[in-house]
């Protein structure tokens, strides 16, 4: 059983934006730091942006700061992850985690991965 689904992918120009959403199946998200995730064809999964729990804190990889926010929904059971002024090195499979710890490191992910969904940057 997946933990997440993700969606909110697609095919967009350099520039332009996309905001991600992933649902939590089976637990309550609001107990965990979580994470967004990417992979890249050919490269290793690396963490994007990551939110503690209550959304006291966030954290993103230097390449999104100023343009990845990401947010979460405890009452929804939802994590976001808005992605402004694209660029194709964004181009990937984007998941979400729930974490041990707050961070962008994938050996903290707890449980399981969802099936992802696929952004695309391109002119």
């Amino acid at each position: 059983q997946l933990d997440f689904v993700e969606s909110g992918g697609g095919l967009v120009q350099p520039g332009g934006s996309l905001r991600l959403s992933c649902v939590a199946s089976g637990f309550s998200l609001g107990n965990y730091p979580l994470a967004w995730f990417r992979q890249a064809p050919g490269k290793d999964r690396e963490g994007v942006a990551c939110i503690t729990r209550g959304s006291t804190g966030t954290n993103y990889v230097r390449s999104g700061m100023g343009r990845f926010t990401v947010s979460r929904d405890d009452a929804k059971n939802t994590m976001y992850l808005q992605m402004n002024n694209l660029e194709p090195d964004d181009t990937g499979v984007y998941y979400c985690a729930r974490m041990d710890r707050s961070s962008l490191v994938p050996r903290w992910v707890v449980g399981s991965w969802g099936q992802g969904t696929q952004v695309t940057v391109s002119s």
